[in-house]
């Protein structure tokens, strides 16, 4: 039994990948409440978390030199520093990296994530904390908050590593959800981001199978919240009731992001995905009928195995003709255990990176368009903070965080505030604007 009198081990969190994994980071933290502290700075701590990501091979890599720079840096400066590597990585290559990382003290997979407050006290051989807590944990403080509402994925994309790591899909009920949604407005929170593997196909699974717009239309409504914004939306699950609720409900931000992954039809079949780019094009067509003003993300794949130069260029026309606020542009990459790391025809390094480049370059120049776009246009602004040079700053609500730029401020407001901002200028996809 430890001495209650005896100050409480620190531990730091280091987050890597997805804002799925931000999630599960701030619940592991919240998991640890009463029995360590949770500190920011490294040198405050006695227990470094990495939650690393595995779903490409360059962030195995990232994550892999995360951890052998904090073995080496941080825990041989002290004894009895301990390092414990979580999430997907460890779901992915298992007992591997025992042997590959001798200098980590315990692996937890994502689906052991929530032992990680017994991990740690076995490790330090204190008690290890109470069951969970009834109501759902969590810590994270500030204006923007993510609202994970599905697990896993059922989908068996060629390319995609998700299922194996994450396992099959799973719902949270609404009212877990919700639940949830409240504590973070009670935080501080004025912004929820609903976020999983595959949001489009909340419901599914759940008895009486209640979908997407029901939940949207249960949240939307909560008190206190000012903003609901949707990721991770697969376009075969976009359906007017869907795109009903985000017109109607005043809160939900006019913003959807799309993995949409390629526009030739070929391409997407060898990817064991669904529509092409005339569908694309045509449910492009019915949301902005919804709502003409909405912003649009998505993600494309250059340089899949099989893509020809005719593929190529029919990417290239649809995105021009699509005319996307956002677009993620990846070059294939090959991961060992997916259907697409054996195809045939693989597309050499060189030409997935030029075609990826030549996509941004596209995709950048229609982005800067539709940003000026809205010089002098008044946006509804949530103040975020200042910016390391000390310039204010906020996002507007075609704008998600993280990943689709942000508005620059004329003076300092507080985090979390609402402004009325006159856009006077844009800087790529960041707007300049006065505060009014």
């Amino acid at each position: 039994m430890p001495d209650p009198s005896a100050p409480r081990r620190g531990v730091a969190f280091i987050t890597l990948g997805c804002p799925k994994n931000e999630v599960d980071s701030d619940r592991m933290a919240a998991g640890l409440s009463g029995v360590f502290d949770v500190v920011a700075d490294l040198e405050d701590a006695d227990a470094v978390v990495v939650n690393t990501c595995s779903f490409i091979r360059d962030a195995t890599e990232e994550s892999v030199s995360v951890v052998l720079e904090v073995a080496s840096e941080w825990k041989a400066e002290r004894e009895g520093r301990l390092l414990v590597v979580a999430g997907c990585m460890p779901s992915r290559y298992g007992d591997e990296l025992s042997e590959a990382m001798p200098e980590v003290d315990a692996f937890v997979p994502v689906s052991d994530e929530g032992e990680l407050g017994r991990v740690l006290a076995h490790l330090v051989g204190d008690q290890a904390p109470e069951g969970a807590p009834d109501a759902p944990s969590r810590t994270t403080p500030g204006p923007s908050a993510y609202l994970q509402v599905s697990d896993g994925c059922h989908r068996a994309c060629a390319y995609c590593t998700i299922p194996s790591i994450r396992g099959p899909y799973r719902s949270r009920p609404l009212d877990d959800v919700v639940d949830e949604a409240r504590l973070l407005l009670a935080g501080g929170a004025k912004e929820l981001v609903l976020i999983g593997q595959d949001v489009s196909s909340w419901g599914h699974d759940l008895p009486g199978r209640p979908a997407l717009a029901d939940l949207v239309r249960a949240l939307a409504r909560l008190e206190d919240l000012a903003w609901l914004r949707l990721m991770y939306v697969q376009p075969d699950e976009i359906t007017p009731d869907l795109l009903e609720a985000m017109a109607t409900e005043p809160t939900v931000a006019r913003y959807l992001d799309m993995p949409l992954q390629h526009a030739s039809r070929d391409v997407l079949r060898r990817m064991r995905r669904r529509g092409d780019g005339a569908e694309y094009l045509r449910l492009i067509g019915v949301i902005r009928g919804f709502m003409p003003d909405i912003s649009l993300r998505t993600t494309v794949i250059a340089g899949f195995p099989g893509e020809t130069r005719d593929d190529a260029r029919r990417l290239q026309e649809f995105l021009r003709d699509a005319r996307f606020d956002y677009v993620g542009v990846f070059p294939y990459s090959p991961e060992d255990g997916t259907p697409a790391d054996d195809m045939p025809d693989q597309v050499a390094p060189r030409t997935r990176l030029a075609r990826a480049q030549r996509l941004r370059d596209i995709c950048d120049e229609i982005g800067f368009e539709r940003a000026a776009d809205r010089v002098g246009s008044s946006l509804e602004v949530l103040v975020e903070g200042v910016d390391e040079d000390g310039t204010p700053y906020g996002r507007h609500r075609g704008q998600a965080p993280e990943i689709d730029g942000v508005v620059l401020l004329d003076r300092e407001l507080a985090p979390g505030d609402l402004a009325t901002v006159r856009v006077l200028d844009t800087l790529g996809y960041d707007l300049v604007g006065e505060v009014i």
